[in-house]
């Protein structure tokens, strides 16, 4: 069967040439959607990777910075508290490291469980509405 004239008016087109124009423009339409879904996908996965290589940069020369603190702290401590008692200085400090890790891990969490998978809402909500289009031969809107 060869594809219809598309200067024909509707009027004048077989049964299976409108039907033939339907499937095409139906299959069209469902490629554009898959590819809607595929696009907003990876824009968000491209979000997401952009955010975590930042997060990791920074998290490495926080860690480089972290470390000279935590020494000069320890000492710190040991020369105001503790005379010849480095060892305390070092102990109080980890303590407090260990606190301010639970607290950035729990942070951390909360910050992804409320994230959650990139999900195309935009492409579903247009699956949806084609589905809603084709079952009651009604424009959506």
């Amino acid at each position: 069967m060869s594809p219809p004239d598309p200067n024909r008016p509707d009027a004048d087109k077989t049964v299976g040439e409108l039907v033939f124009e339907v499937s095409e423009q139906t299959s069209n339409l469902i490629r554009e959607e898959i590819e809607l879904a595929k696009t907003e996908v990876s824009e968000k996965i491209e979000t997401l990777v952009r955010g975590s290589v930042v997060g990791i940069v920074a998290g490495v020369f926080a860690f480089l910075a972290l470390i000279l603190l935590m020494l000069a702290f320890a000492w710190g401590l040991n020369s105001l508290f503790f005379e010849g008692e480095p060892w305390a200085g070092f102990l109080i400090e980890g303590v407090l490291f260990i606190l301010i890790a639970a607290g950035a891990g729990w942070f951390a969490y909360n910050s992804f469980e409320k994230t959650g998978a990139p999900v195309p809402t935009e492409a579903i909500n247009e699956a949806q509405k084609t589905k809603a289009l084709l079952t009651s031969g009604e424009e959506a809107e």
